[in-house]
């Protein structure tokens, strides 16, 4: 594999250690600016808005560009982003500075992705992608936990400020490592939405909103389901959340050279996988060791998805797929606020933590029919003859 793609991995820890290490930091947070923990939430929810917002126009700037060359400027915004968290003033130039670095996140995974699979040879595409995104894995493995003890020790600045280094890490390897492949020919951004006229490329986009949103609807309230249903004690959730990561690391990796392989079947086999572990995991949920294996085997099948639904998104655009792949990384996130809400009306309803397992279990089961009926318009197109040319 190119040294180009830890470049990328490089970025790509950057990133997911600052979207995701907040969360940690937010009693701090609020302390110091004297605002509520759930005023100091919007932390977290401003970022989800920066990404969902910065996605198409940041990657719609690179058909005017080199694709190194934005990958270049995203990281520059990025570094900008965390550097004015780290010297924010008042809260409200904090969220300013969380949404500045949120508005490349969407561009540098799409983008990167693509750039990703482009280094490779066709075979091995998928594994390229995986090795991007382990970036994002080792950020929950090591980024998150290792931010937040710092930010507790020496302050949340710090932590900004170390994200903030990742980033210049990541541009300086960018710069480096990355080649600088002229624009795709005929690369215009009308053509870039024109494949959003297909089928296949919206099928791809519910497979994945559904099938990571299974994934993260139950993540989503682990905490409370590993203490108040598991009966775990609070202070057991930081290597619980490292053992979720290590999953995450592992099926990202296989999940990856499986799709290499075969890229429909390993999707249709992981949905399926995944939609059983989620079922089991709602009865599982009221022991511990039985909990804790299930958390494990979630994280390994849930980010197994990643690399078949990012390559089944270069595949069903591949005549504009940059776009096309950073509206799929927004996708991710769409998911993430979906089964949030989801999870918190059943919830509310009374039916316990562990009935959102059973949310994320229905969500990927209507993600495996997406996938098949999505592989089935890959076989109708496959037996259709080809056209008689004209005499």
């Amino acid at each position: 594999m190119p040294l180009a793609l830890l470049a990328l991995a490089i970025g790509a820890f950057g990133i997911g250690t600052t979207e995701f290490v907040i969360a940690g930091l937010l009693p701090e947070v609020a302390a110091d600016f004297g605002v509520s923990i759930p005023a100091a939430g919007w932390l977290i929810t401003g970022y989800a808005l920066g990404v969902a917002a910065g996605a198409l126009p940041m990657t719609a700037l690179g058909t005017r560009m080199r694709r190194k060359h934005l990958l270049t400027l995203l990281m520059a915004v990025f570094i900008a982003g965390n550097a004015l968290s780290a010297l924010a003033p008042a809260y409200g130039v904090l969220v300013v500075g969380r949404i500045v670095a949120a508005l490349t996140h969407g561009a540098f995974f799409g983008v990167g992705a693509v750039v990703a699979a482009d280094l490779v040879k066709p075979e091995k595409k998928a594994s390229a992608i995986a090795l991007m995104f382990t970036g994002l894995t080792l950020a929950n493995v090591l980024g998150v936990p290792m931010g937040t003890f710092l930010g507790q020790g020496l302050g949340w600045r710090a932590t900004f400020w170390v994200v903030a280094g990742l980033g210049v890490l990541g541009l300086i390897g960018v710069a480096a490592l990355v080649p600088d492949t002229p624009r795709p020919e005929g690369a215009r951004i009308t053509a870039e939405f024109a494949v959003f006229r297909h089928a296949r490329v919206w099928l791809a986009i519910g497979t994945t909103i559904l099938g990571f949103g299974g994934v993260l609807a139950s993540f989503t309230y682990i905490a409370p389901l590993m203490t108040d249903v598991a009966g775990l004690p609070a202070s057991a959730v930081s290597w619980l959340l490292v053992l979720f990561g290590v999953g995450l690391v592992l099926g990202n990796l296989l999940g990856g050279k499986f799709a290499d392989r075969a890229l429909m079947p390993t999707m249709y086999t992981v949905l399926v996988a995944l939609a059983v572990v989620l079922a089991v995991f709602a009865f599982t949920a009221h022991a511990a060791v039985p909990a804790i294996v299930t958390l494990f085997l979630l994280g390994g099948f849930g980010f197994a998805t990643v690399p078949p639904l990012q390559m089944r998104m270069l595949a069903s655009a591949e005549a504009a797929p940059t776009v096309a792949s950073a509206v799929n990384i927004g996708a991710f996130n769409l998911g993430n606020a979906l089964v949030a809400w989801l999870g918190g009306v059943v919830i509310a309803a009374g039916y316990g933590y562990a009935s959102t397992n059973w949310v994320g279990a229905a969500m990927t089961v209507a993600a495996l029919a997406l996938a098949v009926a999505s592989g089935t318009l890959d076989r109708r197109g496959a037996k259709r003859p080809a056209p008689v040319p004209a005499h």
